[in-house]
């Protein structure tokens, strides 16, 4: 649903790629540099309880995501290890935000079922992204479901910055709660995501299975049921059959 948005956004901070660019960095160092940024944020931040201060600086590196494809694409430098970096790096990002998230429900957030829950979906984040990977290693598709990557992580990222936010301004310490709320619902719509990309690869491995008979026991290949080796005429029973 989000991915939409991912074209307005390069733009935007297409000027920052293009200084970059002038600068000789690297599109592999922006995304080492902004997953770097990405995890700090949320390992320092999260568990001393500034929920708002996190979220704002890793805001600021996930946009590198985009930069770092933009520079690419402009230099002419897309490639394979690019494309593998990038996804690999995200993948730590997604599991710092959640593990930090789990961290402060350890600590200052004081509630392990919502620790819980949040490495709930840090798991299911992981095994969503790696039934799409495994799926198409195998030649398939699997890009479907409810909750794609981006959905995930700004709807994550939005709730905690804006429930700190009203909490600092005096409205309470209840307004927390949208949080745990919204890890529920990612927890639900992950699975149901990992649900449909396994049911979606099932259609698509039966599908080039083929609807052929298979052979039952002690059957070879083209023999009917009950039928055994071919036998010449006057051939012993339980001789070797004969040659062709």
């Amino acid at each position: 649903m989000l991915e939409r948005f991912r074209a307005f956004w390069t733009s935007v901070w297409a000027p920052v790629g293009n200084l970059l660019i002038r600068l000789g960095v690297s599109p592999n160092t922006v995304t080492f540099v902004g997953t770097l940024g990405v995890v700090l944020g949320a390992v320092i931040f999260f568990p001393r309880g500034d929920l708002l201060a996190g979220v704002v600086v890793i805001t600021v590196f996930v946009f590198s995501d985009m930069i770092d494809g933009y520079m690419a694409r402009k230099t002419g430098t897309v490639s394979p290890f690019g494309a593998f970096l990038d996804s690999t790096l995200d993948r730590i990002g997604d599991a710092a935000i959640f593990g930090g998230l789990a961290m402060y429900y350890v600590g200052p957030g004081d509630n392990h079922w919502f620790a819980a829950l949040a490495i709930y979906c840090l798991s299911m984040g992981s095994v969503t992204s790696y039934a799409r990977a495994r799926a198409e290693s195998l030649g398939m598709q699997a890009k479907v479901g409810i909750a794609e990557r981006a959905d995930r992580l700004v709807s994550i990222l939005v709730i905690t910055g804006l429930a700190d936010l009203l909490n600092i301004a005096g409205v309470g310490r209840g307004v927390l709660w949208a949080i745990p709320v919204t890890l529920a619902a990612l927890a639900v719509a992950s699975t149901v995501t990992v649900v449909q990309r396994v049911l979606a690869v099932r259609v698509q491995a039966l599908s080039l299975a083929g609807p052929g008979p298979r052979p039952g026991p002690g059957q070879g290949p083209g023999q009917g049921p009950g039928q055994g080796p071919r036998q010449e005429p006057g051939q012993p029973s339980g001789a070797p059959p004969a040659a062709p």
